[in-house]
C-alpha cells in the first residue's frame, strides 16, 4: 500500500482510531449511473467501517455498458392518467412507457395533446 510503512503499525494505529476493515469476496460489483453501469469483475472489495458508518472501497479493472432500463406501468399509474386525462387505457400505457413512468410529465403532455 504505502512503502516504507510498517503494515502492523498501521493497522493498529488504524484499530485505535476505531477503522475496522474487512477484506469482502466479491465475485463482481456494479455501480449503477444514470445512463450506464460500472462492472468490476473479481474486483478486491475492502469494507471500512468508522464513525458508525460504513464505506466501500473497490479496486480493479471495470467496464461499462449502457444501463438498460425497462419499465412496465402499474395498473394504478394507469388508472390515474386515465383519471386525470380522459385518455384512453392504451394512450395513458403509451405515454408512461414513453415517459418511463414520469406521471407528471404524460399528464401535462396529455392534457396539452401532445
Amino acid at each position: 500500500m504505502f512503502s516504507g510503512i510498517n503494515k502492523k503499525a498501521l493497522e493498529a494505529a488504524m484499530k485505535q482510531m476505531g477503522v475496522k476493515q474487512q477484506a469482502l469476496e466479491a465475485e463482481s460489483v456494479v455501480i449503477r449511473l444514470r445512463d450506464k453501469e460500472l462492472v468490476f469483475i473479481s474486483p478486491e472489495v475492502m469494507m471500512i467501517s468508522m464513525g458508525g458508518q460504513e464505506s466501500f472501497q473497490v479496486v480493479g479493472r471495470f467496464s461499462e455498458r449502457p444501463r438498460l432500463r425497462s419499465y412496465e406501468p402499474s395498473e394504478e399509474d394507469v388508472a390515474l392518467v386515465v383519471e386525470q386525462t380522459g385518455a384512453s387505457k392504451e394512450a395513458a400505457i403509451k405515454a408512461l412507457e414513453d415517459h418511463k413512468g414520469d406521471i407528471a410529465a404524460v399528464i401535462l403532455d396529455l392534457k396539452e395533446g401532445k
